[in-house]
């Protein structure tokens, strides 16, 4: 071994055992910082440390409790969750193309996957061209880049517009399933007997031969709009719309059986009609608090008479805010409606008031 590799090894020695010759440069750092040397060694065990009376603090309360590791716990699970959701959405939607959507279509029975997994074609659809899926074939569509379709067979609809902030399609006829994560207003759906607006949402939407027309919401909430009606889905509520007379009554699909079955018999029969005011009374008597919702809309669906004991009813259940009066709801006030509207707490109405004046250009009127 040379003489410089000997005297190298020895300050190795000296620095990590403390024998051997110590190198000068390293007895220089010694003496500087002599003063600062411990004098005494450090217990094997982490001691006792007395920091004085704690100080009252709420959040000190809840992380003392052993609960939080598993909330904690729970919180990353529902992140990751949410996460893969929305890879997964964003993953089984076809690319978007800014000449048109991106169309996958499966053309085989839904239990074959072997056969449906070879019979994938993938297509673009323009601006005012027709999509239709046959007996035995499914389609996932991509809006864009701001959510995905899913065709049910049978099913047909044609690609009205695509711009920036409006994403528009007619259904005519079948069944889709929307998932939509753009802002509120975007995506609207015109079909034979209603408009619909997505305001946020996950919903299904039927619209049979005839016009007529069925929609459930599983999050966020939608609008409908026809003939000067309005209606409004919250998730876990429903509603029908009709070709003739346009949006019917929302109602939460958890109601009693009378109680749905008054509103389908409501919507489908003629204003004055023994049936219709026999199927009103059943809404009133059988309301719960929840069923505020079906109440509201009912107000704008009867005559004067009529108003004022839906008036009494929802009153009841929810009372009106404060601003409103009851010659101004009688009066169908919209202002004050739209108030109640939000105290009810199924979604802010100015959203929906917003799409109105950027898509039809109308501003919202007080009546």
């Amino acid at each position: 071994m040379s003489e410089r590799y000997k005297k190298q090894a020895e300050y190795n020695e000296y620095l990590w055992e403390g024998s051997g010759e110590p190198d000068a440069e390293i007895q220089r750092l010694e003496q500087a910082l002599k003063e600062f040397r411990a004098t005494s060694l450090v217990p094997p065990t982490f001691p006792m440390i007395d920091c004085g009376p704690q100080r009252s603090s709420w959040w000190l309360a809840i992380t003392s409790n052993t609960w939080v590791p598993r909330f904690a716990a729970a919180i990353v699970i529902l992140a990751a969750f949410s996460v893969a959701l929305l890879f997964s959405l964003r993953e089984s939607t076809p690319p978007s193309s800014n000449n048109g959507w991106s169309v996958e279509l499966m053309e085989a029975p839904a239990d074959n996957l072997l056969t449906a997994d070879k019979a994938k074609r993938k297509m673009q659809m323009q601006i005012g061209e027709t999509f239709e899926t046959n007996r035995i074939s499914k389609a996932n569509i991509a809006v864009a880049d701001i959510g995905r379709l899913e065709l049910e067979p049978m099913t047909r609809l044609r690609l009205l517009q695509s711009a920036a902030g409006r994403k528009r399609i007619a259904l005519e006829r079948g069944t889709i399933h929307v998932v939509i994560w753009a802002p509120p207003g975007e995506f609207v759906v015109d079909t034979p007997s209603s408009v619909v607006v997505d305001l946020g949402c996950m919903y299904t939407l039927n619209i049979k031969e005839n016009g007529n027309g069925f929609l459930r919401t599983t999050l966020g909430w939608v609008g409908f709009q026809s003939n000067g009606y309005e209606s409004f889905i919250p998730a876990g509520a429903a509603a029908a719309t009709y070709a003739e007379s346009g949006p019917g009554l929302p109602f939460f699909e958890d109601a009693s059986d009378q109680f749905r079955s008054a509103v389908a018999q409501f919507d489908s029969t003629k204003e004055g009609s023994a049936q219709r005011e026999a199927a009103q009374q059943v809404i009133l008597r059988q309301a719960r608090l929840r069923d505020g919702l079906t109440l509201w809309h009912l107000l704008s669906r009867v005559g004067e008479v009529d108003r004022q004991a839906v008036y009494e009813r929802l009153s009841a259940l929810i009372p009106p805010p404060a601003g409103t009066t009851r010659e101004g709801i009688l009066r169908l006030d919209r202002t004050m409606l739209d108030s109640w509207w939000n105290a009810l707490e199924f979604g802010d109405i100015g959203l929906w008031r917003h799409w109105e004046r950027s898509w039809t250009g109308r501003e919202a009127q007080q009546k």
